[in-house]
């Protein structure tokens, strides 16, 4: 695999060292935000505190998302079965995927990336939303369409789909994961939460969530220019500070470095990429932006043409 070309295999072994407590913590720490986002909101007793309580719950169900992916690669803990059943329950049921069957699409776009055998690529390439360069107004207007849930749904039709698709589902399996959300929907009916499940789940859900998983989306493997010649036909996004704190954490930007190794666990991969930025090859063929509403906006709107913005509009 090219990759090893860039990484000495002790230090790699190094890097992919499990530390359960890290993965187990960020998943702690993204429901407490959710719940303080929640108590917060409903403390003050104001719409006017719902927006930026929906910014911050879509931005950590973002997060439960990315965890999701680390369950998937069996980055938790040895024990797969254990490891499967935490991240069912913390992680994917939550988001109305399971994280077997996130791994069945996932593991198939790590081996066939960027082609049509790659399930992610295969249901978005030639798509209007997905096809680069974009003029200024019609990406804004893609972007609106996901938040008044119109491109989510689209994209939920699909991909729920996919990320479901489990062979022979053992009967057990299927009663427990629908006992879960009956017991979560009685629960909160009996607590009178429905209309919070609603407001604080769902709609971030079908709204704003849907609109960054989009943009991760494009960030990861569209618009990149001669993407032949790049590694994985991939791109690393090195997001601003507040990028970084609402809409990409546990390292998701580092997507590069995860396609070259994809057994290195979230926590290691800022590690991972200093040492690959380390070497000459690697630089030199690895695409690197800088920034999501900067740089990445900026090639999604003048990607292979040499256009500036104010061709774009």
């Amino acid at each position: 695999m090219a990759s090893q070309l860039f990484l000495e295999a002790g230090r790699l072994k190094q890097l992919q060292q499990l530390e359960s407590w890290k993965t187990a913590a960020a998943l702690l720490f993204d429901w407490l935000v959710i719940a303080a986002a929640i108590a917060a909101c409903e403390y003050s007793g104001s719409w006017l505190a719902y927006l930026p309580a929906v910014l911050i719950i879509a931005g950590r169900q973002h997060a439960i998302a990315t965890l999701i992916h680390e369950f998937s690669h069996y980055r938790f803990v040895a024990n797969k079965s254990l490891s499967d059943k935490v991240g069912d329950l913390f992680s994917a049921w939550p988001l109305f995927v399971t994280v077997d069957g996130y791994r069945k699409n996932h593991f198939q776009h790590h081996q066939f990336a960027n082609t049509e055998r790659d399930p992610d690529f295969a249901a978005k390439v030639g798509t209007q939303r997905y096809t680069f360069p974009q003029r200024m107004r019609n990406l804004v207007l893609n972007l609106l369409a996901y938040l008044a849930g119109i491109n989510a749904y689209l994209d939920l039709k699909s991909g729920l789909v996919r990320l479901n698709k489990k062979n022979k589902l053992p009967f057990g399996y299927v009663a427990a994961r629908l006992a879960y959300y009956i017991a979560v929907a009685c629960l909160l009916a009996y607590l009178g939460g429905i209309d919070e499940l609603v407001l604080y789940w769902l709609l971030p859900y079908v709204s704003l969530f849907m609109a960054i998983m989009y943009v991760r989306s494009v960030s990861e493997h569209f618009a990149i220019e001669d993407m032949d010649n790049k590694l994985e036909g991939t791109r690393t996004v090195i997001p601003a500070f507040w990028e970084r704190a609402f809409f990409w954490p546990h390292n998701v930007c580092y997507h590069l470095e995860h396609h070259l190794y994809a057994a290195v666990p979230f926590y290691n991969l800022p590690a991972l990429h200093a040492e690959l930025m380390k070497k000459p090859d690697y630089r030199k063929k690895a695409h690197i932006t800088y920034g999501y509403t900067t740089g990445l906006f900026r090639e999604c709107l003048a990607h292979g043409t040499g256009k500036g913005l104010a061709d774009a509009l």
